[in-house]
């Protein structure tokens, strides 16, 4: 983790929670936020790997706050709290993504947290971002099958006459199927 926000009204927690950051993630930058209001703002404002929230802040108490987090960011989200609320503040957070760890902290459990947070985080940035690969390449191949499309309707083409259309241009062309796909679809759809 690279960008770190750490929410936390009490001083004290918040420089040993700055401590058994850079222990962990020694590379990575902290920032701190005193409040809810100044946490949503940075966490608004800027681009955070994992934002902590020490429970309860002094203007709430922390779980409204995950919530956004987490819903507008793909920030991963640890919320600390007591251990006797850990388990119902768990059950609260745990369905939209966020992790929680019981006070008070023991640092080899928050060192294999934190890094079980990390590596959860970073599968779920492979799944968005072959997530990402799939809608484009599905968007190709609807763009293509459009143009297929306008080619059998205007040039009364058989399906396998306009695939092979749109193949030969792009091999007569240099380019790839989708940029003659589109140029059929300009010219037959205005």
């Amino acid at each position: 983790m690279e960008r770190i926000l750490i929410a936390s009204s009490n001083e004290k927690a918040t420089a040993m929670l700055v401590s058994l950051l850079k222990e962990t993630f020694p590379g990575s930058s902290v920032s701190i936020a005193a409040t809810g209001l100044e946490t949503r703002r940075a966490a608004g404002a800027n681009d955070y790997d994992c934002v902590v929230i020490n429970c309860p802040l002094s203007d709430e108490y922390g779980s409204e706050l995950a919530e956004i987090v987490t819903a507008n960011s793909s920030a991963s989200c640890v919320l600390i709290v007591k251990n006797e609320n850990a388990d119902v503040v768990g059950d609260r957070v745990e369905g939209f993504g966020a992790m929680v760890i019981s006070k008070p902290l023991n640092r080899q459990n928050f060192y294999r947290s934190m890094r079980f947070v990390n590596a959860a985080r970073n599968r779920m940035l492979g799944v968005q971002s072959e997530n990402l690969k799939l809608h484009k390449k599905l968007e190709e191949i609807r763009t293509i099958n459009r143009a297929k499309f306008a080619l059998m309707q205007y040039l009364s083409f058989t399906e396998q006459q306009a695939h092979r259309y749109l193949e030969k241009q792009s091999m007569d062309l240099r380019c790839t199927k989708l940029e003659v796909a589109k140029k059929v679809i300009k010219m037959y759809e205005v």
